[in-house]
């Protein structure tokens, strides 16, 4: 079957809750309005206002809640409407629900999953728009998930629920109405921690995630069709952990790497990869690692500043066109 990525998440959610009575959701207006942006649109028809839970409006309070739910055994699913927000759940995200495995020598987990809508190219504004994983890659303890297609999103979304320590999920919102082939009835997972090489190549890799692999994908049919240049693109699927090996193995084989992410460039998780491709595989470089990103100011409101403000398709073969 052939669904949207909104759809193949509210799959995820619904397949689970059916296959494990301890999962259940909660967030601010997911019940019987469906949500915000609609991904759990149905679902409380199904499951009833105790598994699908209508909250107040306080991130911290919905995560706390959660926290403490994960820790006496149940497996929670929040809703936070737009990524930025956070930071409002900051200090139960950061300080408790990261921190608890550690904290108690591993005899207690936080087995919760907390979904956000992110990321720019819908003209909502400074908070509601942002792209925060390398903030949240900061804070040990979390895993972090970023899909850039339907299919990935509900294998990543199963596998999060059923992971034994929190994962943030965070749904790139251009790419809910994106389409991909599902296999009808097969309760299949993917796996965290493990990235993809979505078009192989042999002179340059380009590492995205998110919003950015279509939009390097793009950038990759041109530069072959234009230029000649046969491009790798890999796509990360998960921030925490990072998966070394296909990225270094990429880069071995092309001698050049350009990261593309959507966040800002300063403090992005970009440098991350950059610093991982330098220490092993240095030997194998042709040329300067380069970088495409964000500028480092707030996300622009106005339709045309941030059109300007985010990467696009140009500016990746601009890039890509100087390392040659």
């Amino acid at each position: 079957m052939n669904i949207t990525m909104r759809e193949s998440i509210r799959q995820a959610m619904a397949e689970e809750m059916r296959r494990d009575e301890s999962v259940f959701l909660l967030g601010e207006d997911i019940g019987e309005y469906g949500g915000t942006l609609k991904v759990t649109d149905g679902l409380w028809a199904e499951f009833g206002s105790e598994r699908v839970i209508d909250t107040p409006i306080s991130e911290n309070a919905i995560t706390g809640a959660s926290v403490g739910a994960a820790m006496m055994g149940m497996r929670p699913v929040v809703e936070l409407m737009f990524g930025d927000f956070f930071f409002l759940a900051s200090d139960q995200l950061g300080n408790n629900a990261a921190k608890m495995r550690y904290v108690y020598d591993g005899k207690i987990s936080v087995p919760m999953v907390v979904r956000a809508a992110f990321g720019g190219g819908s003209h909502t504004g400074i908070h509601h728009s942002q792209s925060l994983e390398s903030v949240l890659a900061n804070i040990p303890g979390l895993k972090i998930v970023m899909p850039s297609n339907a299919y990935d999103a509900k294998g990543l979304l199963k596998a999060a629920i059923r992971d034994n320590d929190p994962v943030v999920f965070m749904e790139h919102k251009m790419l809910y109405g994106t389409r991909s082939v599902i296999p009808e009835d097969e309760d299949y997972t993917v796996p965290i921690g493990k990235a993809k090489v979505v078009k192989e190549g042999s002179d340059l890799t380009i590492v995205a995630w998110g919003n950015m692999v279509p939009k390097s994908l793009l950038a990759a049919k041109k530069l072959e069709e234009e230029n000649g240049i046969s491009v790798e693109v890999v796509d990360l699927r998960t921030i925490v952990p990072v998966d070394h090996e296909t990225i270094v193995n990429s880069v071995i084989k092309t001698g050049r790497l350009l990261i593309v992410h959507e966040a800002s460039i300063t403090g992005g998780f970009g440098g991350e990869i950059a610093a991982i491709v330098a220490k092993e595989a240095f030997g194998y470089l042709d040329a300067p690692i380069e970088r495409v990103a964000s500028p480092d100011t707030p996300v622009p409101f106005s339709p045309t500043l941030e059109d300007a403000y985010l990467p696009n398709p140009d500016k990746i073969v601009e890039k890509a066109l100087t390392m040659f």
